[in-house]
């Protein structure tokens, strides 16, 4: 899939990912690829930023984790990182239908009285 096709809509994945828990980065990167069926791959250059983003604005707070020898930077939603998830949800759902609307109209054009 297009990268561009991602754009606007990084910040809700994110969230999403982490809603049931929190995630190291390669963590996160895996869950988008599998709940997307291996459509949607990003790059470690784009999730870092937005991890980082996403906490100075406060929807997410990371802690140190070890892993045997290695220490992994975690990430979680914070409140404020769930009612901006479900926020995104609401716009996503509704830009949805609009556009599918367009695409699909339930009356074919010129039966619509």
């Amino acid at each position: 899939m297009r990268a561009d096709a991602v754009r606007g809509h990084l910040d809700g994945l994110l969230l999403a990912v982490l809603e049931p828990g929190p995630l190291h980065g390669y963590a996160i990167i895996a869950a988008v690829q599998r709940r997307s069926g291996g459509v949607l791959e990003l790059r470690t250059g784009t999730i870092y930023p937005a991890l980082n983003r996403l906490e100075r604005l406060g929807l997410l707070s990371s802690s140190w984790q070890s892993a045997g020898e290695r220490r992994r930077r975690c990430y979680e939603l914070t409140d404020a990182g769930r009612r901006t998830l479900a926020s995104e949800r609401t716009a996503w759902s509704e830009f949805t239908a609009a556009i599918g609307s367009v695409l699909n109209p339930a009356t074919p054009p010129g039966l619509a009285t």
